[in-house]
Formats: structure tokens, C-alpha cells, sequence
């Protein structure tokens, strides 16, 4: 599998970018884990590991692209109005890729122990018991197995076939390349703690400004049922004094037209 880097635009399609990268980081972490409960099953062969390979090396590049570009998104100018909702798409990237890159790292530590037992078993299974002198001495040959080139080494290893030989050098190459991945991992962890640290903030802020929102939300109800109030009074009062002023005229015209009589 090729790995093809992408290219950054405008805050939308970097958006759009970083989106599908922790999508596709998603979908080979899953594979990647399908591929390591295949080893040491009949499906086992090296062109399986070598995909495997391939597989963790193409997700560690779309990682190390995804971190870049959400530091790109999260430097992107921004006008006043845009600027919250910027940061609350970002805070989502940056959370959505966190758990992808956990899982991811979790595929790999894995893969790893994984290797480091097929180099165990390799190993024991090169072993001839009584076939040494000294079972120290053949360990350190085995994890220096580059000392095979000296003759008196080989004499000792002549019960270690090449292919052992061959399969060991591939496997603790793979278990070096596996380990400087995950370091690259754990760095971008680093930013992305800072990233989560900003977000904290942010969340915190959203949460209380909704509080806040609540509450004069709340308060204001609170004084529309008080406005309402006071005017259903005022219309009551309002009614009784001109029920009052109509009974008073119809008294003072009674009152005249009595005295007219």
C-alpha cells in the first residue's frame, strides 16, 4: 500500500481532510488487528506479515499528517465570528483523532509483543539441547547474529539454519521499526496533550456559558411571569376604577335629574 500525502486548503477542506484521515486510521487499526489474530494460524505466512508491515507503516504516515494538519487548522486566521465555532470544530478533531491514535497504538504494542514471541519461538526451536558447551554463548550469538560471519561462530551455529537465521534478522528489524513508530506515536501525544489541555478550557468555558445561558434563560421567564402578572393587576385595577367612574356618573346624573324634577 502507497502512501499519498494530502494537501491543505481552506478551513473547510482541511476540516474535511483531517476527518477522513481519522477515519482511515480507524478502519487499518481495525484491520491491523484482524491480520494480528491471524498470526500464528494456518493464514500465517510472510506475505501476511508483510502486509501487516505495510499496513502500520502507512498508518503511522496518515498520523503524523493528521497531527500537522490540525496544528495548521488550529493556526488559521480567524474573524471574531468565526472564531468559537472554529474552536469547537477543532476541540472535535482533536478528540476524534485522540481515540483513533489510542487505538492505533494499542494495534502496534501488540504487533509488537506479537514479534517478539515469534523471535522467542524461533530461537528455542534452533536449539539443540547438549549441541553447545555453554547455553550463554549461544545466546548472545543468537541476539548478535551478525557475529555469524566469524568461523568459529558458525561451527557453534551449525544447527541454526539460514532461514532461522534470516527470519530472526527480519523479526527484530520489524521489533525496531515497530518501536521507533510507537515513539513517533507517543510524540504525537505530546501536542495533542496540549491540544486536549486548550480544550479542557474551552469546554469548561462552553459549559459554563450554557450554565450562564440557563440561568438567565431562566431569570428571564422568571420576569415575563412577573411583567405578566403586574399587567393582568394593572388591567383589573384599571377595570375597577372605571367601573367606579361610570357608577359615580350615573349617580351625579341621577342625582341632577332628580333635582331638575
Amino acid at each position: 500500500m502507497s502512501y499519498t500525502p494530502g494537501i491543505g486548503g481552506d478551513p473547510a477542506q482541511l476540516a474535511q481532510r483531517i476527518s477522513s484521515n481519522i477515519q482511515k486510521i480507524t478502519q487499518c487499526s481495525v484491520e491491523i488487528q484482524r491480520t494480528l489474530n491471524q498470526l500464528g494460524t494456518p493464514q500465517d505466512s510472510p506475505e501476511l506479515r508483510q502486509q501487516l508491515q505495510q499496513k502500520q507503516q502507512y498508518t503511522n504516515q496518515l498520523a503524523k499528517e493528521t497531527d500537522k494538519y490540525i496544528k495548521e487548522f488550529g493556526s488559521l486566521p480567524t474573524t471574531p465570528s468565526e472564531q468559537r465555532q472554529r474552536k469547537i470544530q477543532k476541540d472535535r478533531l482533536v478528540a476524534e483523532f485522540t481515540t483513533s491514535l489510542t487505538n492505533f497504538q494499542k494495534t502496534q504494542r501488540q504487533a509488537a509483543e506479537r514479534e517478539k514471541e515469534f523471535v522467542a519461538r524461533v530461537r528455542a526451536s534452533s536449539r539443540v539441547s547438549g549441541g553447545f558447551p555453554e547455553d550463554s554463548l549461544k545466546e548472545k550469538n543468537l541476539v548478535s547474529w551478525e557475529s555469524q560471519t566469524q568461523p568459529q561462530v558458525q561451527v557453534q551455529d551449525e544447527e541454526i539454519t539460514e532461514d532461522d537465521l534470516r527470519l530472526i534478522h527480519e523479526r527484530e528489524s520489524s521489533i525496531r521499526q515497530l518501536e521507533a513508530d510507537i515513539l513517533d506515536i507517543n510524540e504525537i501525544f505530546k501536542d495533542l496533550g496540549m491540544m486536549i489541555h486548550e480544550q479542557g478550557d474551552v469546554i469548561d468555558s462552553i459549559e459554563a456559558n450554557v450554565e450562564s445561558a440557563e440561568v438567565h434563560v431562566q431569570q428571564a421567564n422568571q420576569q415575563l411571569s412577573r411583567a405578566a402578572d403586574y399587567q393582568r393587576k394593572s388591567r383589573k385595577t384599571l377595570c375597577i376604577i372605571i367601573l367606579v367612574l361610570v357608577v359615580g356618573l350615573v349617580i351625579i346624573c341621577l342625582i341632577v335629574w332628580g333635582l331638575k324634577g
